[in-house]
């Protein structure tokens, strides 16, 4: 027991120190600055600052109260091993690996620091090359974020799904919505994912390898300031097609945007309406816009500092090996799991973990 107390101590010195790291009294001042605007008798008389205050407020007490009461948890455990009681030494015990790995997954989202990472996400996965086998690949790479999303307390809404022709998808567009940093923790997932495996759509079963690109921006709708002439967009409809699912409202409305000037096309198939499909269309456009100036702003500072930055279709970032063997292997962080069927089954929080870590451990050096 005396020892379970040195742990819980150790544990509570690292917790206080990282709610001053990320400054969380700052941000309870600045709950307490908001809550004095949010009782103002003349806050409504802006509705939409009104409402941006509260969403505010609801973010900062949220990020607050977990902290506070991860505090308050280890508080109290520490003073109960304090005690020595050894009728509560399993139960302290189960407390403390609970409260260690909470911590940990929380030291962790101090990475999140971007003005977006606690943003939904718009998650985009496109096949490559290896004709239907790429097509497949796509739907099992779509299969596992959906599924990873399911398992952490986020929705999903699928914008557009272009099925292949004899198997799987071309393209997919969904935003994963809700739970905590969907944005932040997908960022992981960014690049080209490979398959190797033997193929079911050869008759010979001879083993293949197979390319999809998942690409990620945040949902940021209408919080952005980009500017866009409207006769750079060329504007299609058409009707929307394709095995869907529960996620996939079906209709007639179908609005296609391309982006003259950069190629960028964005398809929208799910909202009731040709206008409704064609502003959000617009506003995944804007988001996919904002990001390319911000990866630019990225590289020009990466190049001032001398780093090679390389965001190429061939930078794959993760095998998935099924045969001859059977292993996942993250390339940039070199973590690796050999039950394929788990990671495959949306189980990638040891993925995100190691790649948000390597981001820390880069972040503490700097």
């Amino acid at each position: 027991m005396e020892q379970l107390a040195e742990h819980l101590q150790a544990l509570q010195s690292k917790v206080n120190r990282l709610i001053q790291q990320i400054g969380i009294p700052n941000k309870e001042s600045q709950i307490s600055v908001m809550e004095d605007k949010v009782a103002s008798p003349d806050l409504w008389a802006d509705p939409t600052y009104a409402q941006t205050l509260l969403q505010e407020l609801a973010k900062l007490k949220k990020d607050v109260n977990r902290w506070r009461e991860l505090q308050h948890r280890t508080q109290d455990a520490y003073e109960l091993a304090s005690l020595e009681d050894e009728k509560i030494l399993s139960e302290i015990t189960t407390e403390y690996h609970d409260l260690e790995t909470l911590a940990g997954k929380m030291e962790l989202e101090i990475v999140f620091s971007g003005s977006h990472d606690d943003a939904d996400a718009i998650l985009a996965i496109h096949a490559g090359a290896g004709g239907t086998d790429s097509q497949d690949w796509a739907q099992m790479l779509e299969r596992m974020y959906f599924r990873w999303a399911e398992a952490n307390g986020h929705t999903i809404e699928v914008i557009e799904r272009s099925d292949g022709e004899e198997a799987g998808i071309k393209s997919m567009m969904a935003v994963i919505r809700g739970g905590d940093y969907p944005f932040g923790y997908l960022q992981s997932e960014q690049g080209v994912h490979r398959l190797v495996r033997q193929s079911p759509f050869d008759s010979s079963a001879r083993r293949h390898t197979s390319f999809a690109k998942v690409e990620l921006w945040p949902d940021i709708k209408d919080d952005i300031e980009i500017e866009i002439n409207p006769t750079d967009i060329r504007v299609d409809t058409y009707r929307s097609g394709g095995a869907g699912g529960q996620h996939l409202q079906k209709n007639d409305t179908a609005v296609r945007l391309t982006h003259i000037p950069t190629g960028i096309v964005v398809q929208c198939q799910n909202q009731r309406s040709q206008a409704q499909n064609r502003e959000r269309a617009l506003q995944i456009l804007k988001a996919r816009l904002f990001e390319i100036e911000r990866h630019k702003q990225e590289a020009t500072l990466a190049e001032l500092k001398g780093e090679n930055v390389d965001a190429g279709w061939g930078n794959q970032i993760r095998s998935y090996v099924l045969h001859p063997y059977q292993m996942v292997k993250d390339h940039r962080t070199n973590y690796e799991v050999g039950n394929t069927a788990s990671v495959l089954d949306g189980n990638l929080n040891g993925f995100m973990e190691s790649y948000l870590r390597a981001q820390l451990e880069r972040l503490n050096k700097t």
